[in-house]
Parts: C-alpha cells; structure tokens; sequence
C-alpha cells in the first residue's frame, strides 16, 4: 500500500513539474514530427538534448535545446529522440512502419534528490504525459537504432555543430558511430535548416506563447514609464523590468537586457547596465521575456526628465517615420527584411532616415543606422523567417540611429506577425510610439 501512495505522489510531482512550464498540447509535437519525417526522403532523425552541465542560462535553471523542445515539448535535460518515417517495402528492403521514440535517463536516486523526481519511462503515464508512441530508456538507444536501421543507404539526420556553435548531438553520436549503431548508414546529414524551414512558421499555439511574453513584456515597459527618473541607475530600470515581466509568468529574460542612458544609448548590445542615469539623458531599453520557452523582443527610448529637448525629438521622430515607412511598404510574398533590392524593408528604412535630418556636421544620418532592419522571433530571440515573408512570420522592426559625438541613441522595437490574410499586426501596438504619447504617459 505504501508502494503504491509512493508511486501516485511521484505521478503527481511530475505532472505538477510538466505544467509548471506551458506547453503546447502533445499533438502539436507529434504533428510537427511526422511532418518532419516526411522530409527525410526515408533518412532517420537523431537528437540529443543537453545534460544539465550543456544547458545555457543556468541562472535561470535549465533551458532545453530549442529544436529539441519544437519537435518533443520535453524541457528535462538528458534525453533523446529518434524519428523514422514509414518506409514501404522494395527490392531489397522490409517495410518500416512510422517511428517515433522519447529516450529518457535512467533514474539517479542521489542526483534527485538535488534536482527533484524525474520521469522514467516505468511510469504507467509515460505516454500521455510525452505524448510518444513509445517511450524507452537511453540505454537501448543503441540497440533500437540497429533495428531501425536495418537497409543499405541509411541517412542519419541530426544536430550536426558548426563554427562555434556547440550541439547536445555531436558527441553521443560520435560515440554511437564508434560503437557501431549506424551499421548501414550512408552518410550523416544536418537536420537544422529542415527545422528552421519549419520553425519559421509560426502555428497558433507558438503565436498563444509570443503573446504571452510580449503581454507581459508591454507591462514592463509601461512600468517604466511611471518609473523613470533622473538618479535611478540603469540597473535599477532593468530589474524593474525583469520583476514586472517575471511576475506575470515570464520564466527568464529572453535575452540580456539592454539600458542604456547617456553615451550607453548609442552602444548597440550594451548590458553593464551600472550607469547613474543624468538629467537630459536619453535610455534606450532593449528589454523582454520568455514565456513557455518562447520570446518576445521590445524596445523603446525614453528621455530621463519626461520631455525630449528639440534634438532628441527630431532624431527620434525619423526613426519613428523609417519604421512607419517599413511597415507601410510591407507587402505579404514580397518584401524582405534585409538586402538593398526593391523588396527590401530594411532599404526603405535606410532611405527615410538617409533623406531626413543631418548630424551637426551637415552629413545624412544614414551612417549612423548601424544594425539591420529586423529578425524574426520565436523560440529563440533571433528566429527564422521566411523570404520573402509571408503569414506565420513572426519579426521585429527595429530601425535606430546612433550618434556616438552627441551621446544620443534612439531605437524603437516593435514585435509583429503576418496574419492569415498577409495583414502585418503589431503586437506592441498599445505602446506609445510618438514622442508625444511617451512624454503624456510619463507625466501620469
């Protein structure tokens, strides 16, 4: 009896964890792996998730491999997928059902007790709760991969790193390669620009969660606008912000949170944020959160006493018209966010803000738009996106001029999607733009 009551209060601790973080319904996941596995011209995807030691942010405990989380929705670290799609019979070859498994560590008593109970594929609800066809322990990864592989050509689809960046798949697949798991294998592909095609589409339940964030985001930057004043530290603003967008579900910042006031208003990924914020100054606030792993990306520029001198209006009100002219041009199939071409929203914005006001040497500010136009956002804060961009995008657009001599930086970051219909919406669109709607709000 007491076994039992041992084993009910574990379920529920699990599902207690599972929802602690929200999650798109298991379908969702499913359906994105059967897609997937329609791509891989019968080629088997392998991917690893990082180990407690591999995962980044450890400030904010463990963050899952954002392909990793796409295809499964598992946010434990330490665990596998393997997705093979249904192969028909030829000459040579049995047929092969549609596969999917979720690996799961085997259960270590003393590091639970540090990190809490985790899920073992021995739980009677191991399947509803993944939401997997078949759920198995890591340990006969290598042993199910020998049965799933069993035709000549075999091509293996995983995480493969490049450059400097690192994968959770490169070394347990380097070892399974060794220890002959692949015994037919043909070649190893990389699995991440199907992924990015993919995640470059934003469905509903991914648009839920970027709501989420951005909502929670918006109310940070709305704080601020009550907050802000000459004598509070830049690291002061940002914990404001982190406290407001936190408490209203956030798990983490979705990047390192940019404030910078004074001649750190021109810095572009300033993050110091120690600076005493002076009357006359401007702050430049690049701050948002994550919520259900998903991000949100906001920026406003504020001015310190409430009110913009003449020079801070006019650069601010060209930025302001470069990201008004971007998003009139908008046009779903067509327009791009980068590039100098006729499609390119980033040109349009450059051209406003080249054709509008001088520094104080006579010379056209375009030089001083120094960053490009924009990027999409999802599970990472710097996502895909389609080109051109079309519904299901989700991006920002975020043109900013930075005058280094006169301490003066002013960026406005708005977050929007394409709806259905190609309609460009703006998720931030109740925070004040204008230069008149900040200094209104900041008066309240």
């Amino acid at each position: 009896m007491r076994t039992i009551t041992r084993a009910v209060a574990l379920t529920l601790l699990l599902c207690t964890a599972l929802i602690a973080l929200d999650r798109q319904p298991n379908t969702d996941y499913r359906a994105r792996r059967v897609a997937l596995s329609k791509q891989t011209n019968g080629g088997v995807v392998v991917l690893f998730a990082p180990t407690e030691e591999e995962g980044p942010n450890a400030l904010y405990g463990f963050r899952q491999d954002n392909n990793f989380f796409y295809l499964t929705g598992w946010a434990e670290p330490g665990a596998a997928v393997v997705i093979a799609p249904e192969v028909p019979a030829k000459e040579g070859q049995t047929a092969r059902p549609y596969t999917e498994i979720l690996f799961l560590a085997a259960h270590n008593v003393t590091q639970e007790k540090w990190t809490g109970p985790k899920l073992g594929p021995e739980n009677p609800r191991a399947l509803e709760i993944t939401g997997f066809d078949r759920v198995e322990l890591l340990d006969r990864l290598r042993d199910e991969l020998v049965k799933i592989l069993p035709q000549p050509r075999s091509v293996v689809f995983t995480d493969v790193a490049s450059g400097s960046d690192h994968s959770a798949s490169t070394g347990p697949i380097e070892w399974l390669s060794r220890g002959n798991a692949f015994p037919n294998y043909n070649s190893i592909q990389d699995v991440k620009p199907l992924l990015s095609e993919m995640r470059a589409v934003k469905d509903a339940g991914e648009l839920e969660r970027i709501r989420h964030a951005t909502e929670a985001s918006r109310a940070a930057h709305r704080a601020v606008l009550k907050a802000m004043k000459p004598g509070m530290t830049e690291l002061q603003i940002s914990a404001l912000m982190q406290y407001e967008f936190m408490s209203r579900g956030c798990e983490r910042p979705a990047y390192s949170p940019i404030v910078g006031s004074g001649f750190n208003s021109t810095v572009l990924h300033y993050s110091d944020n120690y600076r005493k914020i002076e009357d006359g100054d401007v702050v430049v606030m690049d701050v948002a959160g994550e919520y259900g792993m998903y991000a949100s990306d906001i920026t406003r520029t504020l001015p310190a006493n409430g009110k913009f001198t003449p020079r801070q209006r006019e650069i601010y009100d060209i930025v302001l018209g470069a990201q008004r002219a971007a998003m009139q041009a908008f046009v779903s199939g067509k327009s791009v966010l980068t590039g100098t071409s006729p499609e390119s929203l980033y040109k349009v914005a450059y051209d406003y803000i080249n054709a509008h006001g001088k520094d104080l040497k006579g010379q056209p500010l375009g030089q001083y738009f120094i960053h490009g136009l924009g990027h999409g956002v999802g599970l990472n804060v710097h996502d895909p996106v389609t080109t051109p961009l079309k519904p299901g995008n989700v991006f920002t657009l975020e043109p900013g001029i930075y005058i280094p001599d006169e301490k003066l930086g002013i960026r406005i970051e708005d977050i929007l999607y394409v709806d259905v219909n190609g309609k460009l919406v703006n998720l931030t669109t109740d925070l004040p733009h204008t230069a008149d709607e900040i200094e209104a709000a900041m008066k309240k």
